[in-house]
């Protein structure tokens, strides 16, 4: 589904929310900051913004790996980060590397990253309680595993405008859009409706051995911040 729309695939995410999705990763990935120091990873990656947002963000040289099972993805996001070749030897910082994985199965040894992330897309994995706790063994003791999800507002007025928007007029738009009969912005309203949001979701971050488990809400509830640690041995 989602290697349809790869190469359309930043646009239409930044044109459907209103750009509301590169703030939202910005804020997330100073909300991720881990107390350890080591290199992160951000699984489910697409085209690499959250792993290029870790990598700008992040002043100590951190290594920053990127993730994904659907392969054209990983491909455009290997190409945006050769894009900044130049900066990186300016910065004297090493590119993000990126590579095809599957989240539930990560090539990763354990305790290998101080931050391991995802953003909008634990959701598409199989099994939620699986990737976060594949994601928990690749963190280190005293790491972060940071989620970052899309959820139904709570204030009624609000939650009615969004639903009205969320599962009439981005599917129309997103396949308009992405020029082919692909599901993936119709498959988005129904996924998110069900999906557990909040506390709910912060509960199974800690079913995976997490704690100080918290999260908070963006744009009026729109997305989530989630964020856990791994407890210290």
């Amino acid at each position: 589904m989602f290697s349809q729309i790869a190469d359309r695939y930043d646009f239409m995410n930044h044109f459907l929310s209103l750009g509301t999705d590169v703030y939202w990763r910005a804020r997330a990935v100073r909300f991720w900051q881990p107390r350890v120091s080591g290199p992160a990873l951000d699984v489910c990656t697409g085209t690499g913004d959250v792993a290029l947002a870790l990598w700008r963000h992040d002043r100590g040289g951190r290594q920053v790996w990127g993730t994904d099972f659907t392969h054209p993805m990983v491909r455009l996001a290997a190409r945006k980060a050769r894009r900044r070749t130049r900066q990186a030897e300016r910065w004297r910082r090493p590119l993000p590397i990126f590579l095809t994985a599957d989240t539930l199965r990560l090539p990763f040894p354990d305790d290998a990253f101080a931050l391991v992330c995802v953003a909008f897309g634990i959701r598409n994995v199989e099994a939620t309680e699986a990737a976060l706790a594949e994601m928990t063994r690749v963190c280190r003791p005293g790491g972060c595993v940071g989620v970052l999800e899309f959820a139904v507002p709570t204030w009624p007025p609000w939650k009615q405008i969004y639903l009205a928007y969320f599962r009439h007029v981005l599917p129309r738009l997103g396949q308009l859009l992405a020029r082919n009969r692909s599901q993936a912005y119709h498959y988005l309203p129904s996924s998110v409706a069900v999906y557990p949001q909040r506390e709910d979701f912060c509960r199974l971050m800690e079913s995976a051995g997490l704690t100080n488990v918290r999260f908070r809400p963006l744009t009026g509830g729109v997305a989530v911040m989630y964020r856990g640690e791994k407890p210290s041995a």
